[in-house]
């Protein structure tokens, strides 16, 4: 029986032993040289940085910084002008998203995607799709092993939920949880999916105090109870500061800073883009 976790920190799933990836099996994340232009325009500017297995590692920067650029080249939306994104042994540049998440990566966006007359159960379910083996025609006609592999989908869902806090709400519609619960179970839907590494885009934006810190415990226990890698956009300078093991920073699509949260803080080339140059002297 899993241990009764802190107030406010997620429980682990039944089976956390069985479903934390070991160390060696989360590969390193590791972008290097990355440019991206448009039109001329170049989004992104030979940036680099390297997310450790099992860390938080936060990108931020101002608006326009290339944020949203550098995590679509990461989920293959995008397509690098030049440069290399490699996770583990594979070379990510060149497939599409859908290769890209059979590889272990979700994405969570910024915006709600769940279907909102759906339960939470079943919005949870459409995560496991990559993972079911049943073809169509057999479930169609409910054939045992049908039946049997439905019935351990479930099971998985139902320790998820139970993991960020949503088991009594599976049988609601989606549509009908307040906002904070909505993203928690875009959260949920994403871990449905067992993947090795998780795209967060701004995960904590449009929440109260309480939710923030909920969302913030959950996603800390992605990292430590389940050894899932992450990587986090995010505007919310507290909870970067709070989750990140490493921080990027971005500017005009360039690399300005990189490492520890508390030296990325300080660094006088933040603080301008930021506050801007005669604010910060």
């Amino acid at each position: 029986m899993s241990p009764t976790p802190p107030p406010g920190e997620a429980a682990a799933p039944a089976d956390a032993e069985a479903s934390r990836a070991p160390a060696a099996a989360v590969p390193a994340l590791d972008v290097r040289d990355v440019t991206v232009r448009f039109a001329g325009l170049t989004a992104l500017d030979s940036v680099s940085f390297t997310v450790r297995p099992g860390t938080v590692h936060a990108v931020i920067g101002p608006n326009g910084a290339g944020k949203s650029t550098c995590f679509n080249v990461l989920s293959g939306v995008y397509r690098a002008t030049s440069g290399s994104v490699r996770f583990g042994e594979h070379e990510l540049t060149a497939l599409p998203p859908h290769k890209i998440a059979d590889l272990g990566v979700a994405r969570i966006f910024q915006n709600l995607a769940l279907p909102p007359r759906a339960t939470v159960e079943d919005s949870l379910m459409l995560g496991r799709h990559r993972l079911t083996r049943t073809g169509f025609l057999a479930a169609g006609l409910r054939l045992p092993a049908a039946a049997r592999e439905d019935a351990r989908h479930r099971a998985r869902v139902r320790e998820i939920a139970a993991f960020v806090g949503l088991e009594k709400q599976l049988a609601q519609p989606a549509g009908s949880l307040p906002y904070g619960q909505q993203k928690l179970a875009e959260l949920a839907r994403a871990l449905c999916m067992e993947p090795k590494l998780l795209l967060l885009d701004e995960p904590v934006a449009g929440m109260t105090a309480d939710e923030r810190r909920r969302t913030a415990a959950v996603i800390a226990g992605v990292r430590d109870s389940l050894g899932i890698s992450i990587v986090l956009v995010e505007h919310d300078m507290g909870v970067v500061m709070r989750l990140a093991d490493a921080v990027t920073v971005l500017d005009f699509g360039r690399r300005i800073a990189d490492g520890a949260p508390g030296d990325v803080q300080n660094d006088p080339a933040v603080v301008r883009a930021y506050l801007g140059e005669e604010t910060a002297e």
